[in-house]
């Protein structure tokens, strides 16, 4: 368990009870002042034994035994002040106890599902952090930076990906999107990360990498029709750069790359994007490279659907290339970082999805020598 989780874990409990001791006033309040006030034959206060249900319900275990002991000191106060026969009270003290007790194991189990939901999450978003190399990444073509938060509040985490090769066809540059979540999405990123890590040094045209893409992406599913799962497509977008100042690029049905630069953003055009890994077999044109310009001096951003498609809570989607021309005018630091935290800002939740950012800038003349003396091969 993280750090965050864990001062999440023990915030929530300090800030709720303030909140269900004040509800459970105004409720205990409610119901004993209309029993006194009507003075009908049917008594209202016993309905407080659902009280300590309801807490169990939201709460912690130690809050819903706080809450029995609260509804039984209640029903006995009430029914000594109403002269009630004593046989009466304690018979009705004795359901409130044992409906409490329940509340209580039935609180503990919730509980310990949820810590276990938790854990589980936890070690997901651990292991998709895992198959991705820590940012920042440097080449003798370009430094590589960015953000990328696995979504551990979700149901499941999800299969986002990127990896950086070089090799000496240039620098190949991968940022992936896996459909769908949970361990089967992270495998199926495990292979297209495998398989770029290889085609990148292998492969002299993009395509080519491409190609492999698809084929692991193909196997991939074959595997799991076998085992009961799932076919998953992969949206991608594969870059290849190197000293010139022209980028080729191969759109999978992924996001196009922006790139910022004299004061100016805007989102690459790459033309019709070719269709997701993973369904090759379903198109009759073949996937092609498109160029654009890369000059020294800008930024170029990638990112997963995570950021594009987060919604403030109006329903309005995150103004990504508005939010990047008001950087490009007055840049502020980590363009990543601050994306993030306008992200957050934005929906005024935590993330949803995954988000992956990266920025990618010309590495120094200085530093790409230093790095191809050490590595000839680059």
């Amino acid at each position: 368990m993280t750090d965050d989780a864990r001062s999440r874990r023990r915030d929530g409990p300090r800030l709720r009870t303030p909140v269900m001791a004040v509800a459970g006033i105004l409720v205990t309040a409610v119901v004993v002042t209309l029993d006194m006030v009507t003075g009908t034959a049917v008594r209202l206060f016993p309905l407080l034994i659902f009280l300590p249900a309801i807490v169990s319900a939201l709460g912690e275990v130690w809050q819903t035994a706080l809450a029995t002991f609260w509804v039984i000191v209640v029903e006995i106060l009430t029914g000594v002040y109403i002269r009630a026969q004593t046989d009466d009270i304690l018979l009705a003290a004795g359901f409130m106890a044992v409906f409490g007790v329940l509340s209580v194991l039935g609180c503990r189990y919730r509980v310990r599902r949820e810590e276990e939901v938790h854990r589980l999450r936890s070690a997901a978003a651990a292991l998709q952090r895992l198959i991705v190399r820590p940012l920042p990444l440097r080449t003798a073509d370009v430094v590589v930076n960015g953000l990328y938060q696995p979504v551990e509040e979700d149901a499941m985490v999800g299969g986002d990906m990127y990896e950086v090769a070089a090799s000496r066809h240039g620098t190949r540059v991968l940022i992936a999107d896996v459909q769908g979540k949970g361990l089967p999405a992270i495998g199926t990123a495990l292979a297209v990360l495998g398989s770029f890590r290889e085609a990148a040094y292998r492969e002299h045209t993009l395509t080519g990498v491409v190609a492999a893409l698809e084929n692991s992406v193909v196997r991939q599913n074959a595997f799991a029709a076998q085992t009961g799962e799932p076919e998953r497509l992969v949206t991608a977008l594969v870059l290849d750069i190197g000293s010139e100042p022209v980028v080729e690029a191969v759109n999978c049905g992924h996001i196009a790359p922006f790139v910022i630069h004299d004061g100016e953003a805007a989102q690459v055009d790459l033309g019709e994007p070719a269709v997701p890994l993973g369904l090759a077999a379903l198109s009759s044109a073949p996937r092609k490279g498109a160029r654009f310009t890369f000059p020294r001096g800008a930024t170029m951003l990638l990112c997963t659907d995570g950021v594009t498609e987060a919604r403030d809570p109006g329903g309005a989607f995150y103004p990504l290339e508005a939010r990047l021309r008001a950087y490009a005018r007055a840049p502020t630091g980590g363009l990543a970082a601050a994306l993030g935290a306008d992200l957050r800002a934005f929906t005024g939740t935590v993330p949803r999805d995954d988000v992956a950012i990266l920025t990618l800038r010309r590495a120094d003349p200085a530093a790409k020598s230093a790095l191809r003396r050490a590595d000839p091969a680059l």
